[in-house]
């Protein structure tokens, strides 16, 4: 059970004691039951509790609730930990005793809901299952049904999107003639760095050339500053959009101050894709390290017969920054002082010591010279390979590993040119020194532009609210595109067989491992980028040395953030 699931779990049980305590008039107020939900609930927050909070929370006179919060700490329920360097006062914690009989109690609630709803699909494992949304994994979820275009007046909706394989199926889709939703030429798709640049140009128009525009996730900063979409507060009040469907993590990167601004509609996740019929023949076992991937890529390096140990994403610009940047997290650190909390974070407050750069650390030495040692057991034209080739490297035969989005890897099953079909296993990035293994969220969100008039604008979250829908979605993962954001998705048996991607991806989510701090979408974001994908490329380049590389890259952001006045 994830911290998520817990906190929703909590939030349902406080829900339905409230019908009980206001119909009952005679009925007191539970402190142990006010205590232990209030220290669980803003424990898994990862906010500070103090002893007069705690003693609010069980709502009753005080003297008597610090006596029973006394009598917890005696019995070990709750324990006490120092706040600040006297040790005179302290912050209250749940013990692991009351952390592991809540979840115990929890994971019982969860399986009765599921028992009486139906919800486990006759699975005795509660764990089969998700706490929240309409994740209804015993149930098939119907085919997409063929949607008559909406009478309306003016023009037909016009789309600004990524050109990538999932955009270009989704504007086959919805141009279709049985469908209709807009005809084909209103759905103009671009590259990255255009559509970065439309994207913003569009902000500074005194009307949008489209109803539904795509945003990179790690642009939402930079977007909220630039005015470039609407908030959609008003928009899912009466929308059957349901958050509680979407990975929190995945939910959360379309939303900025507690406002939400864009839906996400595809969610991709970069893991280490690798030959397992390579690995059986050689005795070799998934590389859960640094150290053990390169230890696999020597193993299987042989560049004569055409067989390169590794292949990843080294071209200078964009490619290298989000190597490092990924690399940086699996090494516990991401490239800015932010927290990297197993719970999403509201990017929108950080300031002063949070906004400096941790590029000239321990953990930057590290993730460069791992990147040296990839370097070695990579293709000879490395330095040059982005997204693409180092996915052709791959689905070719030519690479035994390779990193990659699970987006672009649902070619090695799909694609009529592919060698590597069904020998491909997916893990989880390999941590480095004093990391973890968590993997980084990619994709994209769409919104309706500010400028939009409001007529239009509810008619793009009309259609938006179509494409993001679980119908469409399944559809979009039954045609080749593992990368669906919701639960409801996922638990689709017919989804989940498609493809080894979707259950992959939805194991993930469900341990937690899915995160986007690695690129935190502050509005620097993409300064930070092409600073990294410039310094970072000299470095593996040989034209300066790393701790020179890592010192350019130190000073040049740490001067963007103080012309910006974070500090």
């Amino acid at each position: 059970m994830t911290e998520y699931e817990l906190l929703r779990i909590i939030t349902f049980l406080e829900r339905m004691r409230t019908p009980y305590d206001s119909l009952l008039k005679a009925a007191e107020p539970d402190p142990n039951w006010n205590i232990i939900l209030y220290l669980m609930k803003t424990h898994l927050r990862g906010d500070n509790i103090t002893m007069s909070s705690l003693a609010s929370a069980a709502d009753v006179p005080f003297a008597s609730a610090m006596r029973r919060i006394h009598k917890m700490i005696e019995s070990g329920d709750i324990q006490l930990r120092k706040r600040g360097t006297t040790g005179k006062s302290h912050y209250l914690e749940p013990s692991r005793k009351l952390a592991i009989s809540f979840t115990d109690y929890a994971s019982k609630v969860k399986g009765l809901l599921a028992d009486t709803f139906g919800l486990n699909g006759g699975s005795n494992n509660s764990e089969d299952y998700y706490f929240g949304g309409s994740y209804f994994a015993g149930q098939i979820i119907p085919p997409l049904e063929i949607m008559e275009k909406k009478k309306e007046s003016g023009p037909e909706l016009r789309f600004l999107l990524h050109d990538d394989n999932y955009f270009a199926s989704m504007r086959d889709m919805w141009s279709d003639f049985r469908s209709k939703l807009s005809a084909r030429k209103n759905f103009t798709l671009l590259s990255l760095p255009e559509l970065r640049k439309e994207v913003f140009a569009n902000a500074q128009r005194a009307e949008s050339k489209y109803d539904v525009i795509a945003v990179n996730m790690p642009w939402l900063g930079e977007s909220t500053v630039h005015n470039v979409a609407q908030p959609l507060t008003d928009f899912l009040k009466t929308s059957s959009i349901n958050p509680l469907d979407f990975h929190p993590n995945i939910w959360a990167t379309g939303t900025w101050n507690k406002t939400q601004y864009g839906i996400p509609i595809y969610c991709t996740i970069e893991a280490l894709s690798v030959r397992k019929d390579l690995f059986e023949e050689r005795g070799l076992h998934q590389p859960t390290t640094f150290e053990k991937v390169i230890e696999a890529a020597k193993t299987l390096h042989d560049p004569k017969r055409g067989m390169y140990g590794v292949v990843w994403n080294a071209a200078k610009g964009m490619p290298i920054s989000h190597s490092f940047m990924f690399f940086l997290g699996c090494c516990g650190s991401p490239v800015i002082n932010i927290p990297h909390s197993r719970l999403h974070v509201d990017y929108s407050k950080f300031n002063g010591e949070a906004m400096r750069p941790r590029v000239l650390s321990a953990q930057g030495r590290h993730t460069l010279a791992y990147m040296h040692e990839l370097r070695a057991l990579s293709p000879p034209d490395i330095l040059a390979i982005d997204w693409n080739k180092a996915l052709e490297y791959f689905m070719t035969g030519h690479a035994a590993m390779t990193y990659c989005w699970t987006m672009r890897a649902a070619r090695f099953e799909y694609d009529i040119h592919s060698v590597v079909k069904r020998k491909v296993a997916y893990y989880p990035h390999p941590h480095g020194p004093g990391g973890t293994s968590v993997s980084p969220i990619g994709g994209f969100l769409l919104s309706v532009p500010s400028s939009l008039p409001p007529e239009r604008a509810h008619l793009a979250f009309e259609a938006i609210s179509w494409m993001a829908s679980p119908p469409a979605m399944k559809e979009y993962v039954k045609n080749g595109f593992p990368v669906a954001p919701r639960f409801s998705v996922s638990a689709d048996p017919e989804a989940a067989a498609s493809t080894p991607i979707v259950s992959f991806v939805d194991k993930l989510a469900k341990q937690n491992k899915i995160h986007n701090w690695q690129r935190p979408p502050v509005r620097e974001y993409y300064l930070i980028e092409q600073i990294l994908g410039e310094e970072i490329f000299a470095a593996l380049n040989g034209e300066c040395s790393d701790v020179e590389a890592l010192t350019r890259c130190q000073n040049r952001i740490d001067a963007a953030m103080r012309e910006a006045g974070y500090y």
